[in-house]
């Protein structure tokens, strides 16, 4: 059983780590190049200094965001390019595997959000770099 943070995270490092997963929600769902990128600038300026739930929610939002993005992307071109586009079979399991994966992302999203928002710390299952514990 995890030790709660709760008692011994401040509130700033519970925004931080909140912004983390929420950007992170965002890079997947209504902006995904610009949601990265700022949770890229809060990882590169605050991460350094923050404090240990901060860093390590970032640390696992980055990773998550760059494992999404290479695991939706680097399948979808290898269904399309082994399949090829005048199949409708190829389309299927292209939609019913993006729809799988990308779902997948956004449920351990909004569990490190909801874990974030309750000053806990989070790994993203098989994905998530390991957080130091202090």
């Amino acid at each position: 059983m995890q030790s709660s943070a709760t008692d011994r995270s401040a509130p700033g490092d519970r925004r931080l780590a909140v912004w983390a997963e929420a950007l992170y929600l965002v890079n997947l769902l209504p902006a995904p190049v610009l949601g990265f990128g700022l949770l890229l600038w809060l990882f590169l300026t605050r991460g350094p200094t923050a404090s240990p739930l901060a860093a390590c929610h970032l640390r696992q939002a980055v990773a998550a965001s760059i494992w999404a993005g290479i695991l939706i992307g680097a399948a979808a071109l290898l269904i399309v390019g082994v399949g090829g586009f005048d199949r409708p079979a190829t389309w299927v399991l292209l939609i019913l595997y993006i729809t799988c994966v990308h779902s997948m992302f956004i449920l351990f999203g909004v569990i490190g959000l909801t874990r974030a928002m309750a000053g806990q710390p989070f790994r993203y299952p098989l994905i998530g770099p390991r957080c130091g514990e202090k």
